[in-house]
């Protein structure tokens, strides 16, 4: 069923709360993976505030679907989603990156809860998510695994092995996700290798293969509900999102890869997104 207009506002909502947190976690732990970060939100917002079947009170409840976010680099936007969720207190995260909290640059599965999969060197996170895949077929369990990529990721050979086994084995329980944001910490995806087409690469490999806005909730959903439907392979959704997105200064700048914020940037920042969100919801 089509998210209702209600439901587009609210998950926009929360969108401009969870990016005001990164901008402001970002400035307090001296640096993060902040434009990725910024690039992901919709996505994370959509699943885990409408479709993931979870309980933040119980995050190692047997039957709940999986996430596994594979570009662990935009781990402060992650956490962020996490707390607004209720996994644990926001208020935890002005520790973040800092020695002796749970909280690194990368989620660690061990110490974060709701992070169902410790990432951070790029290309692994699907082939895990393969791995939960398989599994819940071979226990006849109903629950789905939903994996994110960067797409400069996908520059990985071990995306592609797990591409292939996926496709073999028609897990139509599982969803990948590529934010396809055309930046990399070199540059412009495109200028570092060929990526495109992107979607006829997955659908070479046995998948259905959807191409959306990453930032349109009703896109998402559409998406994900799609996803959920195809019988008998697995489906990836191809998100065309923006670095940086709905922070100014940063929209599509590679050097917003990772960057920190001193108190004036910072003030920019959170203008520039109460200032877009402002215009969007009137």
């Amino acid at each position: 069923m089509p998210l209702t207009p209600e439901e587009i506002r609210e998950l926009t909502q929360i969108s401009w709360d969870i990016r005001k947190t990164i901008i402001e976690t970002t400035f307090t732990c001296g640096g993060s993976h902040i434009g990725g970060s910024l690039s992901q939100t919709d996505v994370l917002v959509a699943l885990y505030f409408k479709y993931l079947n979870i309980d933040p009170s119980r995050p190692d409840w047997a039957d709940r679907d999986r996430f596994i976010l594979s570009k662990g680099h935009g781990g402060v936007g992650w956490a962020s989603v996490l707390a607004a969720r209720g996994y644990f207190d926001k208020a935890l995260l002005k520790d973040f990156n800092k020695t002796g909290s749970p909280f690194g640059m990368h989620l660690d599965s061990l110490k974060v809860k709701g992070c169902d999969a410790s990432t951070g060197s790029l290309g692994h996170g699907l082939a895990i998510g393969v791995g939960l895949a398989v599994g819940a077929k071979l226990q006849k369990k109903n629950y789905r695994t939903y994996v994110m990529m960067g797409d400069g990721e996908l520059c990985e050979g071990t995306i592609w092995e797990a591409a292939i086994l996926a496709g073999y084995h028609r897990l139509d329980n599982l969803t990948a996700f590529v934010d396809r944001n055309g930046l990399m910490i070199d540059g412009p995806t495109e200028k570092i290798t060929t990526l495109e087409p992107i979607d006829e690469k997955f659908r070479a490999f046995g998948w259905e293969a959807l191409t959306i806005d990453g930032h349109d909730f009703a896109a998402i959903g559409s998406a994900v509900e799609q996803a959920q439907s195809v019988s008998g392979k697995p489906c990836a959704i191809i998100c065309k999102t923006v670095k940086g997105k709905c922070v100014g200064l940063m929209e599509g700048q590679a050097q917003w890869h990772y960057g920190g914020l001193n108190s004036d940037l910072r003030d920019e920042a959170l203008k520039s997104v109460d200032t877009y969100y402002r215009a969007l919801l009137g």
